[in-house]
């Protein structure tokens, strides 16, 4: 009986001290060589068209798994205008957004502030928010810049009326938008305060008189 055992504790013995083949590696492309190491994959989605409904839809390649994609914000967002397709400058067209938040103020001889403001009131306070200067009344401001004909006309050029059947130029307005031989302008009425116009309106289809454009032409 204790030779048995001796004998097992012996064959034990020996194949516990057999050398083994485990492989040692010293860096991380030897691994992969080896095929004993694989690099982790990126989570991938698979875009699938579903042909019957006319629609594409995403699968992920985890269920569960929140998309990795973030909300990116622009650092052009500005909620103030509308974007349009037309070719205006950022610049002109925050010069009518800003002319834009006067509208509703009421009339005020003299006036430059929200609390009553005439055309030319208007047109000034919103040309020196961006440090240009204009002449104070209507008629010494349609000497200004350069004398346009109507359809050269657009956002951010300046419309001058004769109102009072005079010859002397009495009024101004902002323009906003140009359709064909339409043209919208912001200013502000003796009778409504700041509101929106059109030359094709009737009284300011008559008493039109020039428009000028006051910037050069790199803003527009």
């Amino acid at each position: 009986m204790k030779n048995t055992v001796l004998i097992t504790f012996l064959l034990l013995f020996l194949v516990s001290c057999k050398p083994t083949t485990s492989v040692i590696v010293t860096s991380k492309e030897e691994a992969q060589k080896k095929g004993i190491y694989k690099a982790p994959q990126p989570n991938k989605a698979t875009v699938s068209t579903n042909k019957s409904a006319g629609s594409s839809s995403v699968k992920k390649g985890t269920e569960n798994t929140k998309s990795e994609k973030k909300h990116k914000i622009t650092d052009v967002e500005d909620t103030d205008f509308v974007a349009d397709n037309d070719n205006t400058s950022y610049f002109i067209k925050q010069l009518i957004n800003t002319a834009m938040q006067y509208n509703g103020v009421r009339y005020r001889g003299g006036g430059t502030t929200t609390a009553g403001m005439d055309c030319s009131g208007l047109v000034t306070t919103v040309f020196k928010t961006y440090d240009v200067s204009l002449p104070r009344s209507s008629n010494d401001m349609s000497k200004v810049g350069e004398k346009l004909n109507r359809n050269e006309i657009k956002k951010g050029d300046l419309v001058f009326f004769r109102t009072n059947g005079r010859s002397v130029i009495n009024h101004v307005g902002l323009v906003t938008e140009v359709k064909d031989d339409e043209i919208i302008f912001i200013h502000s009425s003796v009778q409504r305060g700041v509101i929106i116009s059109s030359t094709k309106e009737p009284y300011y289809q008559r008493t039109f008189a020039q428009a000028n454009r006051i910037l050069g032409e790199e803003y527009f």
